[in-house]
């Protein structure tokens, strides 16, 4: 089992009454509210964050790509990747993703990642996304019906330049080169790549079944929301004949782990909130005309009428607006909290039900400040992950860079004797 660190870089300092002032926390909210050195401040803080992540021994550095948002200030993950490539020693780069449709030309993704590649020694996780309708259709102006098009173009040739071995000439439809040949290569011969995804994109799921990418499914709604969604790409995967190997799926997770119950709720209530209050789109933005294929459209509402979620549309109306309690987000699982023994139990429970093997923990979210932050990651490394290794032990992981395995496996904590040595059932009674 593998657990990488994540969180979107949100901008703490946005103003009480944002969600009632501004319609949209995606495209339009006004760009004088973010203070440059605040800014400066925030991502510092993040570096370091990812740095500690490494040291208590997360498998992965998890960044991402969003523009035109609070909720995520990363206009471009390589950046960011490049602040830990050099400053970290154990832990695979993980990048969810570039957004391949908004790069002219692509080359520019592949010389960058193979950049990244080669600084971090061989650590590098390369993701591939379309990205969301409000970064690629309203923020970069693309018809939406040419993202998909746009994407796998681009696919293609960032592919090919990494393996040729001269210079050669690229014809596409979008991308006309007359030479390419890219400076450097990566050190690894077969870069690990993830297509994340956040919806039910039936040709996002062809996608990743005839390569064997690893898919993301990146929800911030927890188990009962993406349960029904995650069962049926795994039952699609096996309709295919693809690798039903959980190490070819990640999923997302807030995690809040604290010394007591009542610490977790004293410590990240305000963050939680801040982050599910701060964080949606207008509703205009989310799903273009053209932006989601006829078949996918025909597929999603199919699966509706069949499935019955444990999530009402009254529950997430309230936790987008930050009504519910700290223990109603953890109850619909939004996030998991509490103790080490309790976030323990319900992650072996989460991870067995949607059958993964590459968990984006979150111990970041919302304002949360840098020592809480730190706290979290720190009792997640130490007190978490280790005691759920055992979990998909006999499978091979082909998705996670082969030296920084090698790297966390030597170097990332072990469990503790008297916490090895209790049961299953006793760390379930614990955890109660």
């Amino acid at each position: 089992m593998k657990f990488h660190w994540f969180a979107e870089v949100t901008y703490p300092h946005l103003p009480a009454d944002f969600r009632e002032r501004f319609p949209s926390a995606w495209v339009t909210p006004p760009a004088h509210l973010i203070d440059p050195l605040k800014a400066g401040e925030m991502y510092r803080m993040f570096i370091r964050l990812m740095q500690l992540a490494d040291e208590v021994g997360f498998d992965g550095l998890t960044v991402n790509e969003h523009h035109q948002t609070p909720l995520a200030v990363t206009p471009s993950p390589n950046l960011l990747a490049a602040s830990l490539a050099s400053t970290t020693k154990n832990a695979a780069i993980v990048i969810v993703g570039n957004s391949l449709a908004l790069y002219n030309p692509p080359t520019r993704v592949a010389e960058e990642y193979a950049y990244l590649d080669c600084l971090s020694g061989g650590r590098l996780t390369a993701g591939f996304v379309l990205g969301t309708p409000m970064d690629s259709v309203f923020a970069y102006g693309m018809g939406p019906a040419e993202v998909r098009a746009r994407f796998e173009e681009a696919r293609q040739l960032i592919l090919r330049a990494w393996s040729e071995p001269e210079p050669f000439a690229f014809n596409g439809k979008y991308n006309q080169l007359r030479y390419v040949n890219v400076w450097p290569r990566p050190v690894q011969k077969k870069l690990p790549i993830w297509v994340p995804g956040g919806g039910g994109s039936v040709e996002t799921w062809d996608l990743v079944i005839d390569h064997d990418y690893c898919y993301g499914h990146l929800s911030f709604s927890g188990l009962y929301s993406s349960k029904p969604l995650v069962d049926a790409f795994w039952d699609y995967v096996n309709q295919r004949g693809g690798t039903t190997n959980p190490h070819r799926m990640a999923f997302t997770q807030i995690v809040c782990v604290a010394d007591t119950d009542a610490e977790a709720e004293k410590q990240y209530y305000e963050a939680v909130r801040y982050f599910h209050r701060n964080a949606t789109p207008a509703a205009g933005f989310l799903n273009p005309p053209g932006y989601t294929t006829i078949k996918s459209t025909k597929f999603m509402s199919e699966l509706a009428k069949k499935t019955h979620s444990k999530l009402t549309p009254e529950d997430r109306i309230r936790a987008a607006r930050g009504e519910m309690s700290f223990w109603e987000y953890d109850e619909k699982g939004y996030i998991i909290a509490g103790t080490p023994a309790r976030v323990r139990q319900r992650l072996r429970e989460l991870i067995v039900d949607l059958r993964i093997g590459q968990l984006i923990a979150t111990p970041h979210m919302g304002n949360l400040p840098e020592e809480v932050g730190a706290q979290n990651t720190t009792l997640f490394g130490r007190e978490v992950a280790p005691y759920l290794r055992d979990l998909w032990a006999d499978q091979p992981d082909h998705w996670t860079p082969e030296i920084s395995q090698r790297l966390v496996a030597a170097n990332a904590p072990k469990p503790r004797t008297e916490a090895r040595t209790m049961s299953r059932d006793k760390e379930a009674a614990a955890a109660k």
